[in-house]
């Protein structure tokens, strides 16, 4: 089966897919990525010493709010009642790493995707945000789509 960009028309034009004569499905997606940052920030976050709060818990929150407002941010994204949003942290504190996955879920016409990719870069931008004071030289990288299920084909990064 040939691929093609759903988002262009046959002149190049951007356009939102037509999902109207789809059928509900249970779609999930996951997304990751990672924050490279110093010890210091390491131990902040560690110690819940950080002066503007909790760096994980406000990023958590972030992430949810991000992936419920996903297409406000980007433009052809259909808005979706989304069932579930989740967000988990690990830190690698020996590599002074920060990861991040996000699992999002609903019942609807189109995948969610957008909204995992979304949750996991506004999570790791609002763990920027709130450490910039201790390291402004933080490395946001690595972030992609882990799996998707549902619609017409399943996907999960080898």
């Amino acid at each position: 089966m040939k691929k093609i960009l759903t988002h262009i028309d046959k002149k190049g034009n951007a356009k939102i897919v037509n999902v109207s004569k789809k059928g509900d499905t249970h779609r999930q997606a996951n997304a990751f990525g990672i924050i490279k940052v110093n010890s210091s920030v390491i131990s902040l976050i560690k110690s819940d010493a950080n002066k503007k709060g909790d760096v994980l818990t406000v990023a958590k929150l972030a992430g949810i709010m991000a992936a419920k407002k996903t297409s406000n941010l980007i433009p052809l994204c259909h808005p979706l009642i989304l069932n579930n949003i989740d967000l988990t942290f690990k830190i690698r504190d020996n590599e002074n790493l920060i990861e991040v996955t996000s699992s999002v879920e609903c019942i609807g016409k189109t995948g969610v995707e957008m909204e995992a990719l979304t949750a996991v870069s506004i999570a790791l931008l609002t763990i920027y945000d709130m450490c910039k004071a201790v390291d402004k030289s933080m490395v946001i990288q690595d972030i992609y789509l882990l799996k998707k299920t549902g619609g017409k084909e399943d996907f999960i990064k080898s």
